[in-house]
């Protein structure tokens, strides 16, 4: 009992009573908006609160403006849970603590980020751009959890950390949901519309002019990564920045953060440039911290590089790329790992003729992510192990994210090959309550087991998700012993489907074509 009286003031948000709100007329106005959002309770309390102790508190006319309230206030929040974050670095007690902690300082950052640019009046977003920023700042935080639980510390430090600030994200993810719609897409030399013309030039031309060269053998500007995107953060100007990295096996861990945008990495082929690393939850880091790249500065782009983590199957979730970059695009590049090998952690990604290669949810995450002409290898995993390609982590109906594979091949690689029968292989599993995966047009050969997918942990999830294939082919594309979860679904309507293309999905017509990579529009 003694303990609860030095909590910080934060987690004491938990615990708001409905008399200390206002009974004026205004209150009640801020009230009848709260009552339509999942979490009316914190949206009263906090929202008096301000009105209270504002001057020149403007009360909400309609939805926009209630809209940019709830933002407002849930920014005000992460920031304030921010800064009690940074409080609680002298309270841990191990490294595992420090560990995640360290994630969701991160994490907490990016969140107000994503929250401050959808209120950006220079931003000229759109309902789905808010949408996405919204889903990712939810992710987030949710990733920020999951760092302790991970790691076995959830006992002192989560309650430490306990705010509103998720409810609060959800509130407005409802409210901006009723508005959202995709625009007609447009596409050309098959990339999606947010790929301008420069970058499609840049990803279809075999040797594009780089602004630096990495080369291990001293022929280049540097010899390092690391040393060449340290070159790249103190450029003038935000265009687009492009890195050659000459063949080799380069041995780091690298961050392109946020005020990193518009990189482009060019290697000289999957199989020449190879970024590879080592870390795992079995050796200490959190999932999140485990990549070897991790990428969240906008407009990120990959061309003919693998990257790859050693750490194996014994070491649990070792990452090999982890993107939270905003239109990134990831053009024949390989990623080889084990458990976790792609985090497609969140906002609008688009991957094309790339090889994955992995055991146990090896993509997986929660942004809005096209993969289209891919090829995907379950590896043999540890004894007793189930492989699962897909693992989608989206924590609430009114994010606009999920995983669409497209045109591409789902295969057995060749060390799994020759005990196929000991091992099998799932197309699925929900890791979150709203998990959203769907198969298109795509050739599944005989690993798949018949059920397809695999439930996550008993009936969890399993009438809520939203699974789907679509005129899938090869020797595992019946349906006919499909699970019969109410969540999964047989796709037959071409209009159904083509709300997962690149299209509609992640509106791919207004920034792919900047990439130039090739990219099919719809089905």
């Amino acid at each position: 009992m003694a303990m609860k009286l030095g909590l910080p003031i934060i987690f004491l948000f938990l615990y708001f009573s409905p008399r200390v709100l206002s009974s004026t007329v205004a209150s009640s106005s801020i009230d009848s908006w709260c009552n339509q959002t999942p979490n009316p309770e914190p949206c009263k309390y906090f929202m008096n609160q301000i009105a209270q102790n504002r001057n020149h508190f403007r009360f909400p006319k309609n939805k926009s403006d209630f809209l940019k309230l709830a933002i407002d206030l849930a920014m005000q929040r992460a920031q304030t849970a921010q800064s009690q974050n940074k409080w609680l670095g002298k309270k841990c007690r191990n490294e595992k603590e420090k560990a995640a902690l360290a994630d969701c300082l991160k994490l907490y950052e990016d969140t107000i980020i994503n929250l401050n640019h959808t209120i950006d009046p220079s931003a000229k977003c759109t309902d789905y751009d808010v949408q996405t920023w919204l889903s990712t700042a939810l992710t987030n935080l949710e990733t920020c959890k999951a760092g302790f639980v991970e790691l076995g510390v959830t006992d002192f430090m989560l309650p430490l950390m306990s705010n509103n600030v998720s409810s609060l994200i959800r509130n407005t993810l409802a409210i901006n949901n009723s508005s959202t719609s995709v625009l007609p897409q447009t596409y050309k030399d098959g990339f999606p519309h947010w790929v301008t013309s420069g970058d499609r030039k840049l990803l279809q031309t075999s040797s594009p002019s780089p602004n630096l060269v990495v080369a291990q053998d001293g022929s280049g500007n540097f010899r390092t990564i690391k040393q060449a995107l340290d070159a790249a953060a103190k450029r003038s100007g935000s265009g687009r920045f492009v890195i050659h990295i000459k063949s080799g096996i380069y041995r780091e861990n690298l961050e392109i953060g946020n005020d990193m945008i518009n990189i482009m990495l060019v290697g000289d082929g999957l199989r020449n440039t190879i970024i590879t690393g080592s870390r795992s939850v079995g050796g200490g880091s959190t999932t999140f911290n485990s990549a070897t790249v991790a990428v969240t500065g906008d407009g990120f782009i990959a061309r003919g590089i693998t990257f790859r983590n050693t750490a194996g199957p014994q070491n649990h979730q070792a990452v090999a790329l982890r993107s939270g970059s905003d239109l990134s695009v990831f053009y024949r590049c390989g990623f080889e790992g084990y458990q976790d090998t792609l985090y497609v952690h969140s906002q609008r990604q688009f991957y094309k003729e790339c090889y994955i290669y992995g055991t146990v949810d090896f993509i997986f995450g929660n942004a809005a992510v096209v993969l289209q002409n891919c090829m995907i290898y379950a590896r043999r995993p540890m004894d007793k192990q189930k492989n699962v390609v897909t693992a989608q982590g989206r924590t609430d109906p009114n994010q606009n994210t999920g995983i669409s594979i497209h045109n591409s091949r789902v295969m057995a690689s060749p060390d799994l090959k020759p005990v196929l029968s000991s091992f099998k292989t799932y197309l699925g599993r929900p890791w979150k309550q709203y998990s959203r995966t769907v198969y298109l047009q795509t050739y599944l050969d005989s690993l798949v087991d018949p059920a397809g997918w695999l439930e996550w942990d008993g009936d969890f999830a399993l009438n809520t998700l939203y699974y789907g294939e679509y005129k899938n082919v090869g020797p595992s594309a019946s349906t006919s012993g499909r699970v019969t979860w109410r969540g999964y679904r047989v796709i037959t309507s071409s209009t159904e489907a083509n709300r997962f293309t690149v299209a509609n999905f992640i509106a791919g017509g207004s920034w792919l074509p900047a990439s130039s990579v090739p990219f099919t529009s719809g089905l």
